[in-house]
């Protein structure tokens, strides 16, 4: 049976909004940098072909960094036959499964599209888990391959990488180089100035609205997850249980996973009490319980508050 993920227009607003305001942000960006005479096409370049390693390659530059190998039906047949299940659900190609081995409860998606997706869970998911729990977190999971998050993520983060690398080089250059153009004074160093400042500003903007728009993913994910499963209440309790379970992994095994923290379903959260939630690239739990709790009384017929 096919279930229909209905769009949640009021988030789907506000990542269209955001989308809107890097799109404003990185043409500004591009503009100071043309009027102050930067030569940033090889950069572009470099970086622009980087991107598309990474696009077209980042199912396996993900499972590489993360240690995660691909496993069979015979290896690990409940995850595949809910993985089957929930994609022939929402009416999409059944993605590879993979397994990370590892004591913390987890799970993340990769791959440029729906046609080349992989769902990743850690071996201590699938002890830890009831099978409700398990299918609601793979159903997240699906949702953000349906969503082709990946693509859009990277996408909304090329220029911030390309104001990066500008700050890094010409932060050097102005230090080492005496300024732009080989230790001119005048128009020359003030161009780079500009430059370096601008970088910095698209830098630090970037990182807030990157992460603002992977929090809205976050939030998608789980409405998905919540539709296609038709009980909320399972990754609610899946979320609890996951987040819980961090203060049992040990630290250095934490610190060694933060480098997918972006694609996890819950972050490994070391040192992550207090942070400040625009900081972060997931929601709140707090934050994504209370969503689920007006999903379960939408999917039930009553208002949520």
């Amino acid at each position: 049976m096919q279930r229909r993920l209905h769009t949640d227009w009021q988030l789907q607003a506000r990542m269209a909004f955001t989308m809107l305001l890097l799109a404003l942000l990185y043409l500004i960006f591009a503009v100071v940098l043309y009027r102050a005479g930067a030569g940033i096409g090889l950069t572009a370049i470099l970086i622009g072909g980087l991107a598309l390693v990474q696009y077209y390659y980042s199912d396996r530059l993900v499972l590489l960094t993360t240690r995660a190998r691909i496993v069979t039906e015979q290896e690990l047949p409940e995850v595949h036959d809910l993985v089957g299940r929930l994609a022939a659900m929402a009416n999409l190609p059944k993605p590879r499964v993979a397994l990370v081995q590892s004591p913390m409860l987890n799970a993340f998606a990769t791959g440029r599209n729906p046609g080349h997706a992989v769902i990743a869970v850690t071996s201590g998911l699938v002890r830890a888990l009831p099978t409700p729990e398990l299918e609601a977190v793979l159903g997240h999971e699906l949702t953000h391959v349906r969503n082709r998050d990946m693509a859009v993520l990277a996408m909304a983060s090329f220029f911030s990488t390309i104001a990066g690398y500008l700050t890094q080089v010409l932060f050097y250059t102005q230090i080492f180089g005496g300024g732009y153009g080989g230790g001119r004074r005048g128009r020359g160093g003030d161009s780079l100035g500009v430059i370096l400042l601008v970088s910095w500003v698209v830098q630090i903007i970037s990182f807030f609205l990157i992460a603002a728009l992977s929090r809205y993913r976050e939030y998608a994910a789980d409405r998905g997850s919540a539709i296609l499963t038709g009980q909320p209440g399972n990754l609610a309790s899946a979320l609890m249980r996951i987040s819980g379970s961090m203060a049992r992994i040990p630290t250095q095994d934490l610190r060694q996973a933060q480098t997918a923290n972006a694609f996890f379903i819950v972050p490994a959260a070391v040192g992550r009490e207090g942070l400040v939630e625009l900081l972060m690239t997931h929601p709140s739990l707090e934050h994504r319980l209370n969503q689920l709790r007006r999903i379960e009384l939408e999917l039930a017929g009553r208002p949520g508050r």
